[in-house]
């Protein structure tokens, strides 16, 4: 299982799905269209980026230095590992709040094991049935519910 709540967390923070204010620019011919790189974005195309990431920060100011340690640790990663934290998020989105919480609780208990030990325990997960995991979680409760 590999899964980064942490890192999805912080996509879902720090990349929100907003729409854009004007329309994308139209294809011409059979190429699709892309929008110009950061600096010939618009003032409005960038407020339209912006926007809600300023609210998410006006509204937690408890939260902002998470938040921007998570967009530290974004810059710094590679395209494999944001690739990674991308399908880790879509994962976290259509799980049901028990999965995350063995999730959690996975993530939280392999956090410190050596990648032999994580690969033993995710073959044990995988072996268990959903009652032994439940047993599981309860024995190894996550850190942060």
């Amino acid at each position: 299982m590999r899964i980064l709540p942490v890192f999805a967390f912080a996509l879902a923070v720090l990349l929100p799905c907003a729409s854009p204010a004007s329309p994308p620019p139209q294809a011409t011919g059979d190429t699709p269209a892309a929008l110009p790189a950061w600096e010939r974005l618009t003032p409005q195309q960038r407020e339209t980026l912006i926007a809600p990431l300023r609210a998410r920060w006006d509204e937690a100011p408890e939260q902002r230095a998470r938040m921007y340690e998570h967009a530290q640790r974004w810059q710094h990663m590679t395209p494999e590992q944001r690739a990674r934290a991308h399908h880790g998020m879509k994962r976290w989105k259509h799980m049901d709040p028990e999965q995350r919480e063995q999730a959690r609780a996975l993530f939280g208990r392999m956090r410190g094991m050596s990648q032999e030990d994580r690969d033993a325990l995710r073959k044990q997960w995988h072996d268990m049935t959903p009652e032994q995991r439940r047993q599981w979680v309860e024995r190894n409760p996550p850190a942060d519910p």
